[in-house]
């Protein structure tokens, strides 16, 4: 069985998905463009800023897993794109959004380090006008916040480890991000093979159960109503209630269990960048209003099905793709 090898170089960039914003810089510029169906009316697309790494991905295949010291030859080399906020933003803008590049900066972290004053304030001011999701892919953080203190409402951030929380499980972890990040509307936790968990913060209005529910035996409760026995992904969902985590304490909000579909063994390929789909698949789904009912199952149907192609980016599928009718 061939193995595959994985060097990434890394460039920093904030990149915008933007439907009419002009580039205020001398760099140029490259645009991404899928189609959407031809039968589905055009609406202009809302604007999605992202802010992280951009990479060239370099993917080396031998003939099997070398030990230690060993001196192997290659049986084929691929040059790919790379990085977190690149692929998930290639991802989105495959499934139909407009996307450009404002600005990139070649850079080895550390010499010298990528800082706010590197981001003159027009350019800042243009790449944020109009956005309505901003995403962030946690590196970098001193020039995110330079960002983030100009967006009135933070709609969507990259899952945090649990281990940034102290938590002891991924369920209280959640509640925990919750709470010590008031203005989170939701946060989502992907687990590979075993889906996906996310929690939905309660607004006014909403009716809420009084009983107070932990929050690790909910989840264990939705996996009993998951249905096991298809390979396609799917979501079960609970009522608004009061969760509560052990040691960390209560937040009103629904949990959403989602599951991953079961790719057989002989047409998986490659899971590196499945996350990055997942999440670019999110934003897509959070930009045409998509219910977490319905985001969840498309986002995990496009990370399965860029598992099936080598590198993080070569699989991504377009909305057009077959394997997405039933859930687009």
């Amino acid at each position: 069985m061939a193995s595959t090898f994985y060097t990434t170089s890394l460039f920093p960039t904030f990149i915008s998905f933007p439907s009419r914003i002009p580039s205020t810089t001398s760099t140029s510029v490259h645009r991404f463009r899928a189609k959407m169906l031809s039968t589905v009316t055009q609406v202009e697309s809302p604007t999605v800023l992202g802010f992280g790494g951009v990479g060239v991905d370099l993917l080396a295949t031998v003939a099997e897993f070398p030990n230690p010291d060993d001196k192997i030859r290659s049986t084929s080399l691929k040059v790919q794109g790379g990085g977190n906020a690149g692929n998930a933003l290639t991802c989105a803008a495959r499934l139909g959004l407009n996307a450009r590049k404002t600005r990139t900066c070649i850079h080895t972290p550390g010499s010298p380090p990528m800082v706010p004053d590197d981001i003159s304030n027009s350019t800042l001011l243009a790449a944020l006008a109009g956005v309505k999701l901003v995403y962030f892919d946690v590196r970098l953080h001193d020039t995110a916040l330079l960002f983030a203190h100009e967006i009135s409402s933070l709609q969507f951030r990259k899952p945090i480890p649990w281990t940034w929380t102290g938590a002891p499980t991924v369920p209280s972890a959640l509640v925990s991000m919750l709470l010590r990040l008031p203005k989170l509307k939701f946060v989502i936790v992907t687990l590979g093979a075993d889906g996906c968990i996310m929690l939905q913060r309660s607004v006014e209005g909403e009716s809420v159960q009084a009983e107070e529910i932990d929050a690790d035996d909910l989840v264990e409760k939705l996996k009993c109503q998951s249905d096991s026995s298809t390979a396609t992904p799917s979501c079960v969902s609970s009522d608004f209630t009061s969760l509560h985590a052990k040691g960390v304490g209560s937040v009103c909000g629904k949990l959403f269990l989602g599951t991953a579909e079961k790719i057989p063994q002989s047409e998986l390929v490659d899971t590196t960048g499945a996350g990055d789909a997942f999440i670019g698949a999110v934003l897509y789904g959070i930009c045409t209003n998509k219910s977490p009912e319905q985001m969840l199952p498309f986002a995990a149907q496009v990370a399965a099905i860029a598992c099936r192609a080598l590198g993080a980016r070569a699989g991504l599928p377009r909305l057009t793709d077959p394997r997405l009718a039933s859930l687009s």
